[in-house]
């Protein structure tokens, strides 16, 4: 399938928009429905999907629904999989041992000392990088070796790290995923995870202009 848009994130990720059902114009109708009305023109429309946004008439941005096809590495899946308004199907390990990648960051940040599970600033060890690519390489060769004895895949996968790269397909709506943008682009968020986030809006925007406007002009006070 040809993706509507697509970024490329993190060294080997990316983030694609296979699908888009509805628009702004689909939030004004969900809305005047309730009374049986319909358009009133650009102007009053845009006015109405302000006012809703930022009085938290939230369930017309509902009927806008967006699908999204996801490589990231283990552990950004893992935070993105909290968000459980959305629905997921992800490739399994279980079936097969294809497309072995792996996330390499360019740089490492050091431990927060008062935020518990965040970093603060990029951390100068040269050695992190050989650590990592070692832990991979020994990986590799385990699982392989796992597998050429007849270890099924479902258990082999045990010894793959957590910078493993993974495919996901996700699909959500419009309300639900305003509200993951919000959290994860955050800069309290970890950074990989914010720039997936970053990316996703950067391609709505073009498609829900109206919403889009109206909540970066909530989001901002």
């Amino acid at each position: 399938m040809e993706p509507l848009a697509r970024r490329e994130v993190l060294d080997k990720g990316f983030v694609e928009l296979l699908g888009v059902l509805g628009d702004d114009n689909t939030v004004v109708s969900a809305a005047r429905v309730s009374y049986l009305g319909e358009s009133k023109g650009e102007e009053k429309d845009k006015k109405l999907v302000k006012f809703m946004m930022k009085n938290g008439h939230t369930s017309p941005f509902e009927h806008v629904v967006f699908q999204w096809r996801i490589k990231c590495p283990l552990f950004v899946r893992s935070q993105w999989h909290r968000h459980r308004t959305w629905s997921y199907n992800e490739v399994s390990r279980r079936y097969t041992d294809e497309d072995i990648e792996f996330y390499f960051p360019k740089e490492w940040r050091a431990q927060d000392t008062k935020n518990k599970q965040g970093s603060a600033g990029q951390l100068e060890i040269l050695d992190a990088h050989f650590i990592l690519r070692n832990t991979v390489a020994v990986a590799q060769i385990s699982y392989a070796a796992l597998l050429q004895k007849g270890v099924a895949k479902e258990m082999a996968r045990m010894v793959l790290p957590q910078n493993l790269y993974t495919i996901f397909y996700g699909t959500v709506d419009l309300k639900n995923l305003l509200h993951f943008i919000e959290l994860r682009a955050d800069e309290h968020a970890q950074l990989e995870i914010q720039i997936y986030a970053k990316a996703m809006e950067d391609i709505i925007k073009d498609y829900v202009p109206w919403s889009y406007e109206a909540w970066r002009e909530k989001r901002n006070g």
